[in-house]
């Protein structure tokens, strides 16, 4: 059976740990898109490992805290920014997790590395001695690699056999980075067992779920929501709010508690990041997994996956924004059709497994 050995950062130790207490094989958090891959490619029948590249060389996936994103300036923000500013090649604790993941291959004898996107740690010479191994690279991202990429991620981009990239954009910026091959597939999908309808019943007019903060990453975002608050807003966030929308927020929300958050509102809002023109996120495929009628901002991946009118329906500014939250709150039929549409659209093309499938019929997964 091919091998997969993910590297990436673990965001949310606290829920891996807790979730590890009844699947002690468990590799992800149910919080990460990659759980969802593990179970895919499991059933697929791929070996699967990962590498925590943020675990210290002395720690351990206990000693880690949960990230939280904030706007104000901390000791520790400081101390992390001069770190990023040290080549990893002169930090030593980085070297020491460098020597860490070439022991790992070596013991677990990859076919495939799965570089999870914002590597801050793995070097280049790393990622090119485990390709000389005979381990096939993919880098998969997110984000665009002009806002968010790491210099040591642009350095490695001619060693990355293939880059998968949910928004189109951004995978058009990687090859001009030197990646020879680029697949423009969302990283997200659904998982049947797990993106289900939930037993909730909606308590504000329009809920959100997601990251708004820093300001210049999700500007359109806060003026979205700014622009709906004269109606019932509920917003779920792990991360810092900006004080004009602080008085909407309701907790915090990952995993399940995330799906019962956008089953909370009459509309799942769903604007994507500044950085995404193309189109593509999470959220877009697990509201139509959950069953939940949403309204996003009209990107050109929105209207590739799924059909506006059918599935979803979409705002192009923010008297439109507007507009169209009253008439979907005004008719809550036309909501339930579409909501339940997007999930049977969602079932027959955007699970993991439909994923696998593209991955290997692209040539981007050996064959099992």
């Amino acid at each position: 059976m091919p091998r997969i050995l993910f590297v990436a950062s673990l965001h949310h130790p606290d829920t891996l740990l807790k979730e590890r207490a009844s699947n002690p094989t468990q590799l992800f958090p149910s919080s990460a898109a990659q759980h969802f891959y593990e179970r895919a490619l499991t059933q697929a029948g791929y070996t699967l490992d990962v590498f925590w590249r943020n675990v210290p060389s002395w720690g351990s996936v206990e000693g880690l805290r949960q990230l939280h994103y904030s706007n104000r300036p901390t000791l520790r923000r400081a101390l992390e920014a001069g770190l990023r500013r040290l080549p990893p090649a002169l930090n030593p604790e980085y070297r020491l997790r460098n020597q860490r993941l070439l022991a790992h291959a070596e013991r677990f004898a990859p076919d495939v590395i799965w570089l999870v996107g914002d590597n801050t740690v793995i070097t280049p010479d790393t990622l090119a001695t485990l390709k000389a191994g005979g381990a096939r690279l993919i880098y998969t991202c997110g984000t665009s690699p002009i806002v968010f990429s790491q210099p040591i991620e642009r350095a490695a981009a001619r060693l990355y056999d293939w880059v998968l990239a949910n928004d189109y954009y951004h995978g058009i910026q990687w090859q001009e980075l030197g990646a020879p091959r680029m697949l423009c597939l969302p990283v997200a999908a659904i998982d049947p067992d797990f993106h289900a309808p939930r037993a909730v019943t909606p308590t504000c007019d329009v809920a959100f779920v997601g990251t708004l903060v820093p300001h210049n990453l999700y500007s359109e975002r806060v003026q979205a929501l700014e622009a709906l608050s004269a109606f019932e807003l509920g917003i779920w966030t792990t991360h810092d709010v900006p004080p004009s929308l602080r008085r909407f927020v309701r907790g915090q929300a990952l995993g399940a508690t995330m799906l019962d958050a956008v089953s909370a509102g009459r509309i799942a809002l769903n604007t994507h990041g500044d950085f995404m023109r193309y189109g593509g996120n999470m959220r877009l495929f697990e509201c139509a997994g959950v069953g939940v009628f949403q309204l996003v901002d009209d990107r050109p991946g929105v209207r590739e996956w799924f059909t506006v009118g059918e599935h979803l329906a979409v705002y192009s500014d923010l008297q439109d924004l507007r507009e169209k939250v009253a008439y979907y709150l005004a008719h809550p039929e036309a909501r339930q059709r579409m909501a339940e549409a997007s999930r049977a659209h969602a079932l027959a093309h955007h699970t993991y497994t439909a994923r696998v499938r593209t991955l290997q019929a692209a040539g981007v997964l050996p064959p099992v």
